[in-house]
């Protein structure tokens, strides 16, 4: 594993990571971001997905509140073709990121702001700075950044639908890491290498951006036939870690 995942110029790679059925997502992690960020509330009226991938979760905004708006932004293009595509709605703005930046967003002018999967997939420090800096600098002063990514306390587990890490092996802040997403049909899983940040340097990255009154989730799978098999490993271990900051 010599290099991370090219999500700018691999249209396949977009392509499984949209067929990958992400379903303890869906019960666990995204609805616990929603509640974090107030998502539903009055205040709540315009968010931020940085990092949007194929849609997926902008669109799942739109359903859980009738009146948000999302501006769901992305580096890739392929990606943003497949939300476009799939995905529409009519309270969903598309937009691709130049170089990391949000250059049609104005400051102070989003309620809240999410990246799912994004800091993950960066292999670099200053470049998860970077992102940070840019997504408090558009939020309104009181709004909440929220960042869920797979818990790095839980590296090496498989879970139902997917395996980031490799078992038993101890992995260093930044270190490539192999991930297994399971593909419809049960064919041969999708593989990418993301990078392994331990906690603290999420921490770390939204303090150096300005974000103060930082918390940490770890939310657990609480009804064990939602997913399928005896004993799913998402009630006993956490699969994904939820970073939240606010912008004073």
């Amino acid at each position: 594993m010599t290099t991370s995942t090219h999500w700018q110029s691999t249209p396949s790679i977009a392509d499984g990571f949209d067929a990958y059925d992400d379903l303890p997502e869906r019960l666990i992690g995204y609805p616990a971001v929603f509640r974090a960020l107030g998502i539903g509330t009055p205040t709540v009226r315009k968010v931020l997905d940085y990092g949007c991938g194929p849609g997926k979760v902008a669109n799942r905004v739109t359903e859980v509140c009738a009146d948000v708006r999302v501006v769901a932004a992305d580096i890739s293009p392929r990606m943003l073709e497949i939300a476009q595509s799939l995905r529409p709605h009519p309270r969903i703005d598309y937009r691709q990121i130049d170089s990391g930046k949000l250059t049609f967003l104005t400051d102070d002018s989003i309620d809240a702001a999410m990246s799912t999967y994004v800091f993950i997939n960066v292999g670099e420090v200053p470049v998860l700075q970077e992102i940070a800096a840019e997504v408090h600098r558009v939020l309104r002063p009181g709004g909440r950044y929220a960042v869920l990514d797979t818990n790095p306390a839980t590296t090496g587990i498989r879970f139902a639908t997917f395996r980031s890490g490799e078992p038993g092996r101890t992995y260093a802040p930044g270190d490539r890491r192999q991930v297994l997403l399971d593909q419809p049909g049960g064919g041969e899983p999708l593989e990418l290498i993301d990078h392994h940040w331990p906690r603290q340097t999420y921490l770390d990255v939204l303090t150096e951006a300005g974000f103060t009154d930082l918390a940490v989730e770890e939310p657990l799978l609480t009804d064990p036939s939602a997913l399928p098999g005896p004993n799913p490993a998402e009630t006993a271990h956490p699969p994904f870690h939820i970073v939240t900051g606010v912008k004073q």
